[in-house]
């Protein structure tokens, strides 16, 4: 009976790591390219049931210990577009992820192109994050045009033909959903995901480029509300597991000769 108060409560931690996974989703359903998290669970290491416990007849002669949590992992299934006409927003369509620079040197990748111009001309983040390749357009340019391949135009005074200012390069992973999430919806690569594989919008199965578009969050209301209450259900039978064996152990306690 002590094994069952162990093995529910395990239940129990697993169920409060899914809900606050869930309600992480739910509180980030407007957050500008968030993709949502699936929580997984694994069975624990299984023990031998003792001769004299085992039913006469039963081939079973092991239980289970609990469960516990396997890792989190992001699904990178494609959010819907919201048209903003902001020249600086970007919305991928398809596969990949924007480079960008963090204040420490190192590289981070986010979905997230609601970009705009800093002191020095620059495409950042809003948070001041580089974009890489740098892309730097001149203060005096006008009618900025980013094409679904990437390439940045514009035109600058007392020019009759457009001027280029760069290509937009994007980023893929053999295995995305491997890839760490570091907040700010910025996600590092790990050994899952895999080496960062640069190449031009459109082409080696990248997305295109939308410009005036930012990917909206891809998280189901309705799904994350079905998956708040299941787990709230499994969360609830585990409580009452360790209520039946606590009703247990009290009648143990209250035997007498």
């Amino acid at each position: 009976m002590l094994d069952s108060l162990y093995i529910a409560a395990t239940g129990m931690n697993a169920q409060q790591l899914n809900v606050d996974t869930i309600s992480n989703n739910l509180a980030n359903v407007s957050t500008t390219g968030f993709k949502r998290q699936r929580v997984s669970f694994e069975d624990l290491v299984y023990r031998q049931i003792p001769q004299s416990l085992r039913l006469l007849g039963s081939d079973t002669n092991r239980y289970g210990t609990g469960v516990a949590v396997g890792g989190t992992s992001p699904i990178f299934v494609a959010g819907d577009l919201k048209k903003t006409e902001l020249p600086y927003d970007l919305a991928i369509r398809g596969n990949g992820f924007f480079e960008v620079t963090r204040s420490d040197g190192s590289r981070a990748y986010t979905r997230n192109g609601a970009f705009q111009l800093d002191n020095d001309g620059n495409l950042t983040t809003a948070n001041g994050l580089l974009l890489e390749p740098p892309i730097q357009i001149p203060s005096d340019a006008t009618n900025v045009l980013i094409d679904a391949n990437g390439k940045v135009s514009g035109t600058l005074p007392n020019e009759a033909q457009p001027a280029e200012f760069g290509t937009i390069e994007l980023v893929n992973f053999s295995n995305p959903s491997g890839l760490k999430s570091e907040g700010d919806n910025l996600y590092t690569p790990t050994e899952k995901s895999g080496d960062p594989l640069p190449g031009k919008p459109g082409e080696q199965s990248l997305g295109s480029l939308a410009q005036g578009f930012l990917e909206s969050s891809n998280v189901k209301l309705v799904d994350e509300f079905v998956n708040l209450i299941v787990a709230q259900r499994a969360y609830e039978a585990s409580s009452k597991a360790i209520q039946a064996a606590d009703e247990m152990l009290g009648i143990t306690n209250s035997l007498r000769r």
